[in-house]
C-alpha cells in the first residue's frame, strides 16, 4: 500500500507546531484537541519517534500521560535527541516521570492510587506554566508518583497527595505535572497548555480552516502536478464530500467521484448520495453497484475484523476496477485515490510498538490492501469532526450536509451485529430511518452527534396480538461529542423512546424489542462493532 500522508510533513512545516509525543495514554489525543481549540497546530506521534527522522523542528514537545511505570523493565521512554532541540518540553503524569527517571531516578509506587480531582496549589505564582492559575481543580490519574525532586529541578506546585504536582527546570524550560490539563475536569486545564503553548514556545496562533483550506489546495496541486488525475472515494458523508470538494477546488475536471452502493447503505442513501453531490455540489459523480459482491464476500462473516478487512478490500478492488475504465486526457492511468480519511481514525488504527493498542481497524486506515496500485491523497488526515464541519461551510457544502450525522464505512455491516444477509439489513435500515426520522420531528437532530440503530444477534420473546413472538433486538444508540474521541450518551425525554420504540417493533418486521445504550466512550466505542 503507498501512502503520501503517512506522516503529515508539509503541514508540521507551514504552521508552527507543538510535538505530542504518545506513551499511551487514552487522553493523548485531548492534548493536540485542546491545542487546536486556540489556533496551536499540534501533531502527535508515537513516543518512539526518533527526532533524527523528522523533517521538521517543533517550536515546543509534550510528553502525555500512559500506563506503564517507568521503572519497570520494557516500559517505553523517549528519544533523548528531544533535548538536544533546545525547544520547550512539558511531562504530563507519565511524562513527567519520565522526566525524572531520565534526571536521577525517584519515581516509585505511591501508598494509594489516585484518580478524580484533586486541588491544585500553585506554590510559585511566578512560573510561568501556571499564570492565571492559582488554586484550582485538576484530574489526576497515576498509581506511581515522585519520591524526590529530580536533578536540577524546583517545585511549583502541590496537591494534597502529590508533593510533586508541578516541577520546573531550574534553567531549561522544562516543565512536569502530575494531573492531566487536557481532560475537562482539570478546570484550568486549557490555561496551563495555553501558557506553555502560546507564551513559553511563542507559537504563532496562525492554525485555522481558512489557512488550511489554501495550504492544502496548494499542496495537493503540487503533488498531482499538471496533468494527473485522481479517483475520489465518496459516500455522501460529510468527511468524503468535503474532501471531493478540496480535490474539485485543487484540480477541477481531472478529479473523478466515484460512488460504491455496497449494498450496506441506509434507505435512501443512494438516490440522496447522487442528488447531494450532482446537482448540489456540481461534483462529477459514477454510481457503481457493487451489492452481490460485497454481500456474497460477506456471507457467514461474523468476526467484526474480518467484516472491516473484507468491506476494505472490496472497496479498493472496486475502486481500481473503476480507475481502470477512466481514460486521462494524457493516456497515462489514474494515480491517485481520494480518502477522507480523519485524526481519530489515525489515532484509533496505528499501533505502535509498545505502549499503543489497536481498538479497531477502521476501513480507510487498516483495511486496504498492501498491493494497493492506487497511491493516497487524505486531505482531512490532520482534521478532528468539527474542523471537518467548518471546512465544509468554508467551501460551500450545504448546511444540511456539514452537519449529517457521520456513517461508518463498512456501513450497516458493523450495525447489524453476526452474519450480513438481505433480510438482516432490511431490519437494521428501517429500524434506522424510524429512529433518525423521529429525532429530525423532535428538532433535536443538531444537538445530537452521531444516532443509529444497531441489530443485536440475539432473540426475545414477546407478545403481539395474543400470540408469543420470538424475535430480534434493536439497540438504539445516540451521543454527543465535539472530537468523538470521548462521547456521552444523550438524554432523550421518556416519551420520545416511547414513541420511537412503539414505531420500531409495531413498523418493522422481525423486532420484539427495542433496547436504548447508555454507555459512554469510553469505555465503549460509538459504534457496536
Amino acid at each position: 500500500m503507498s501512502n503520501i500522508d503517512d506522516v503529515p510533513v508539509e503541514v508540521s512545516k507551514v504552521f508552527d507546531t507543538i510535538l505530542v509525543l504518545d506513551f499511551g495514554s487514552q487522553y493523548s489525543h485531548l492534548i493536540t484537541r485542546r491545542l487546536r481549540e486556540f489556533n496551536v497546530y499540534a501533531e502527535m506521534l508515537p513516543c518512539t519517534q526518533k527526532i533524527s527522522e523528522l523533517s521538521w523542528t517543533p517550536k515546543g514537545i509534550i510528553l502525555s500521560g500512559g500506563p506503564y511505570s517507568v521503572y519497570e523493565e520494557g516500559s517505553p521512554h523517549v528519544d533523548h535527541d528531544i533535548f538536544k532541540l533546545g525547544v520547550p518540553i512539558l511531562g504530563i503524569c507519565y511524562g513527567m516521570q519520565e522526566l525524572a527517571w531520565i534526571n536521577g531516578k525517584g519515581v516509585a509506587r505511591g501508598d494509594k492510587r489516585e484518580y478524580g480531582p484533586a486541588t491544585l496549589n500553585v506554590e510559585d505564582p511566578s512560573c510561568e506554566l501556571f499564570k492565571d492559575v492559582d488554586h484550582s481543580q485538576v484530574w489526576m490519574s497515576h498509581g506511581d508518583k515522585l519520591h524526590a525532586l529530580p536533578t536540577g529541578y524546583k517545585i511549583v506546585a502541590t496537591s494534597d497527595n502529590s508533593p510533586f504536582a508541578g516541577i520546573a527546570h531550574e534553567t531549561e524550560k522544562i516543565f512536569g505535572i502530575q494531573f492531566h490539563p487536557e481532560v475537562t475536569h482539570s478546570v484550568k486545564g486549557k490555561t496551563i497548555l495555553k501558557n506553555f503553548a502560546i507564551s513559553i514556545c511563542q507559537v504563532n496562533a496562525n492554525w485555522s480552516m481558512e489557512n488550511f483550506v489554501d495550504t492544502e489546495i496548494a499542496r495537493i496541486k503540487k503533488l498531482v502536478g499538471p496533468t494527473a488525475e485522481v479517483i475520489g472515494a465518496v459516500s455522501g458523508g460529510v468527511d468524503s464530500t468535503v474532501g471531493a470538494k478540496i480535490l474539485h477546488e485543487a484540480i477541477g475536471d481531472r478529479f473523478h467521484a466515484i460512488y460504491v452502493d455496497n449494498g450496506l447503505m441506509r434507505k435512501n442513501e443512494t438516490e440522496s448520495v447522487y442528488q447531494t453531490l450532482t446537482e448540489g455540489l456540481g461534483i462529477n459523480l459514477t454510481v457503481v453497484d457493487a451489492t452481490d459482491k460485497f454481500l456474497g464476500r460477506l456471507k457467514g462473516i461474523t468476526d467484526p475484523e474480518k467484516k472491516r478487512k473484507i468491506i476494505g478490500n472490496t472497496f479498493i478492488h472496486v475502486f481500481e476496477e473503476e480507475a481502470a475504465k477512466i481514460t486521462p486526457k494524457d493516456g497515462q492511468e489514474i494515480e491517485y485515490l481520494l480518502q477522507g480519511t480523519l485524526y481519530p481514525d489515525v489515532i484509533e488504527s496505528i499501533s505502535f510498538k509498545g505502549p499503543s493498542q489497536t481498538i479497531k481497524t477502521h476501513h480507510n486506515v487498516g483495511g486496504l490492501l498492501e498491493d494497493m496500485k492506487l497511491k493516497l491523497i487524505e486531505p482531512l488526515r490532520e482534521l478532528f469532526k468539527d474542523e471537518v464541519r467548518h471546512l465544509g461551510e468554508l467551501l460551500g457544502v450545504p448546511h444540511d450536509l456539514v452537519w449529517r450525522h457521520p456513517f461508518p464505512g463498512p456501513g450497516l455491516a458493523i450495525r447489524v451485529l453476526g452474519e450480513i444477509t438481505p433480510e438482516q439489513l432490511k431490519i437494521a435500515r428501517e429500524a434506522d430511518f424510524i429512529f433518525i426520522e423521529e429525532i429530525k420531528k423532535a428538532g433535536i437532530y443538531k444537538e445530537i452527534s452521531q444516532a443509529f440503530a444497531a441489530l443485536l444477534p440475539v432473540k426475545s420473546v414477546g407478545v403481539m396480538g395474543d400470540q408469543r413472538t420470538y424475535e430480534q433486538v434493536i439497540a438504539l444508540r445516540a451521543i454527543e461529542t465535539v472530537d468523538f474521541m470521548t462521547a456521552d450518551w444523550y438524554v432523550f425525554e421518556a416519551s420520545f423512546l416511547k414513541r420511537v420504540a412503539s414505531r420500531i417493533v409495531n413498523e418493522v418486521d422481525g423486532v420484539a424489542r427495542v433496547t436504548y445504550d447508555i454507555t459512554s466512550k469510553p469505555p465503549a466505542t460509538v459504534e457496536w462493532e
